[in-house]
């Protein structure tokens, strides 16, 4: 059976803070634009059990915040399709063309918000133990570990909130941290150290885990002394940083060293209408409120490229 083509003004490709904003300001302009997600809505602030420096809440589940994203970019008229796995992207100065399961859709312009994931914890046994004790998300899978104790790799702010939010199941948590040193906020190194259940190892690296069907204990080397020892754990969770997600788009736009797309302070890439926006592109901070603040700026400048486009 034939797809069926469309012709619109906007896509935009990721549903989280910096997509579903973008979605809220076409729908302001009357721009006919589809957001396509692969997942659910709100991205990895959907993971976030707790946010707190997200202005207009004092504190907010990250489900219920996405929940509002989703809600207000909907009744501004935006059009979401979520689950509609995207096959094929062509990506030219002349033509932009998104091929999903269902449809053909040819945009004047196309923003690209797919966000980033997690990094996978670089020890050998890692495939083996993903999701028998190896774990990304501590709101996904923490309650399967009530009474346990719990490793969390890591040293930034995801690594201290989620340390934090563990403490609610887990009967105690190590922080394994390869350095000397937190590069979170200080408000969250404070309560760490102060927690009963968390015991900070720093200058320790994680080189493997050992268990049979799942996971029972982590190995750790000291970064100083090369000395190495056995922790008894039920679970590790990873929280070392991210990877974007550009496989899609790699062959048509430029990338840094690590991946994220690199983009001009109007959002635009190296082709024509196809703009980049939220933790997909290469910046220096990653935070709710910098994704929103790109979402709002790649459509602002789409706006105006379509416009053309249309004249």
């Amino acid at each position: 059976m034939s797809k069926n083509t469309k012709e619109l003004d906007l896509i935009i490709i990721g549903g989280g803070p910096a997509g579903l904003t973008a979605a809220m300001y076409a729908g302001r302009a009357k721009l006919n634009t589809l957001l396509l997600e692969n997942k659910l809505l709100g991205g990895q602030v959907r993971n976030s059990y707790s946010i707190e420096n997200y202005p207009g809440f004092k504190s907010i589940k990250g489900g219920e915040l996405a929940d509002i994203f989703q809600s207000q970019a909907e009744s501004l008229g935006a059009t979401i399709d979520e689950f509609d796995l995207i096959e094929n992207i062509d990506l030219s100065d002349d033509k932009k063309i998104i091929e999903t399961e269902t449809c053909i859709y040819k945009p004047k312009a196309v923003i690209i918000a797919t966000g980033a994931t997690p990094k996978k914890l670089p020890i050998p046994e890692e495939k083996e133990f993903e999701g028998k004790g190896i774990h990304y998300c501590a709101v996904c899978d923490g309650a399967m570990y009530e009474g346990k104790k719990i490793a969390v790799v890591g040293g930034g702010n995801s690594a201290l909130e989620e340390a934090i939010f563990l403490t609610r199941f887990a009967e105690k948590i190590y922080i394994i941290r390869r350095y000397d040193y937190f590069k979170g906020e200080q408000s969250l190194i404070d309560e760490v150290f102060r927690h009963p259940k968390i015991e900070v190892l720093l200058n320790e690296d994680l080189i493997g885990v050992k268990g049979t069907t799942f996971l029972e204990s982590v190995t750790i080397k000291n970064t100083k002394t090369g000395k190495t020892c056995d922790l008894n754990v039920e679970a590790v969770f990873g929280y070392i940083g991210t990877e974007p997600k550009t496989d899609e788009v790699k062959k048509y736009l430029n990338l840094n060293e690590q991946g994220y797309i690199i983009t001009d302070e109007d959002m635009q890439t190296n082709i024509k209408g196809v703009y980049a926006a939220g933790d997909v592109r290469e910046k220096k901070y990653r935070q709710i409120t910098t994704a929103v603040a790109d979402g709002t700026i790649a459509l602002l400048n789409a706006e105006k490229y379509i416009l053309q486009k249309n004249n």
